[in-house]
């Protein structure tokens, strides 16, 4: 009824309107959305999401278009507001926007109990997931003046952020057209010996709460994707420890199921159907290697993919190459619509 409304009113009360609703910038919000894919996980992770959405100059003015999406996953370890501000990402779609492109950027929150989900379905974790596939995106398209197609999404991540996009890409290609992974993490099977699950059962509330980057990533990923619900450990994982001390391969295998280098053969008709595929990555990142070897199977595949190694590390780079490389890439791939009267 507001739209039908809106369009009859005269010019004249559109021209004293408009300057109240002028966006001359890139506007970011912090927000939330209700997912109910990571309802009832173990861990006790919250349903309702947190996210940041980030619209182009003269979004509020300009009612009648609509805005391609690129939906951006942040890495492990810090909640999306810390990752925001390292990222700011609404830098990147300012500088789109004053190019003559103008899109939606979104981020949501990936984090969890254990310092994040990495985009995984767990009965611990939750089902991270689906709450990007599924939720997010219906929530983005049913509050926002989106392009509501395939061919107008975009999906990316750094990191953890990373491994999301190309499992989420692999398993959900009716929901996003194209993908750039920013040095992703976890791609070969990520391994896990008697020494590590042996620490990890021996760790206490106490340990896991005061735990560093590395000593608690090998906790974050068991309960993504070697998930126990009826474990006697707090956890709710199976480290495939036995009492003899010798490992119980299911658990090994239950990782490398949850490998994008293993996966990649399942899922080549969804990742022929993508229009573009970019993978970045610095010189002096240590998962280079692992970047390396999922490349050699998208080549020993055929699927195309755009590469770029650039001078840096694991971070100090992205904030920069969201906006000149990221963001670029996708104002050349998305679809947009015409807009009306202008025959653009």
């Amino acid at each position: 009824m507001l739209k039908f409304a809106i369009g009859a009113l005269g010019a004249a009360t559109l021209a004293i309107a408009a300057p109240a609703l002028a966006q001359e910038e890139a506007r970011i919000e912090l927000m939330s959305f209700y997912s109910p894919s990571v309802e009832g996980n173990l861990e006790g992770n919250d349903a309702t999401r947190k996210v940041y959405v980030v619209t182009p100059p003269g979004y509020d003015e300009n009612t009648d278009r609509r805005y391609p999406v690129v939906y951006y996953l942040h890495g492990y370890w810090a909640p999306v507001e810390a990752q925001q501000a390292g990222f700011q990402i609404q830098e990147a779609v300012q500088a789109a926007s004053d190019a003559g492109n103008d899109v939606i950027m979104v981020m949501p929150d990936g984090y969890s109990l254990r310092r994040g989900g990495f985009y995984s379905s767990s009965p611990t974790v939750g089902d991270y997931e689906n709450m990007v596939a599924r939720d997010l995106v219906g929530w983005v398209d049913a509050n926002f003046r989106t392009i509501p197609m395939r061919e107008s999404r975009g999906l990316a991540g750094h990191s953890m952020g990373g491994y999301g996009t190309i499992r989420i890409a692999m398993k959900h290609p009716e929901v996003f057209s194209s993908i750039y992974m920013m040095s992703a993490c976890c791609l070969p099977p990520q391994p896990i010996d008697a020494e590590t699950a042996a620490r990890i059962e021996g760790m206490s509330e106490e340990d896991v709460a005061n735990a560093d980057f590395g000593g608690l990533a090998g906790v974050s990923t068991l309960a993504a994707w070697s998930p126990d619900p009826s474990a006697d450990n707090f956890l709710k994982v199976d480290t495939g420890l036995n009492d003899d001390g010798t490992m119980d391969k299911l658990a090994e295998y239950r990782m490398a199921a949850n490998s994008p280098l293993v996966m990649l053969p399942q899922y080549l008709p969804a990742l022929e159907s993508l229009e573009a595929i970019a993978i970045d990555i610095g010189d002096q990142d240590f998962l280079l290697e692992g970047n390396r070897a999922f490349m050699r199977e998208l080549d020993r595949f055929g699927i195309a993919y755009d590469f770029e190694l650039y001078e840096g590390d694991h971070g100090n780079r992205i904030r920069e190459r969201i906006r000149t490389d990221m963001l670029p890439f996708f104002v050349e791939h998305l679809d947009v619509l015409v807009q009306p009267g202008t025959g653009e």
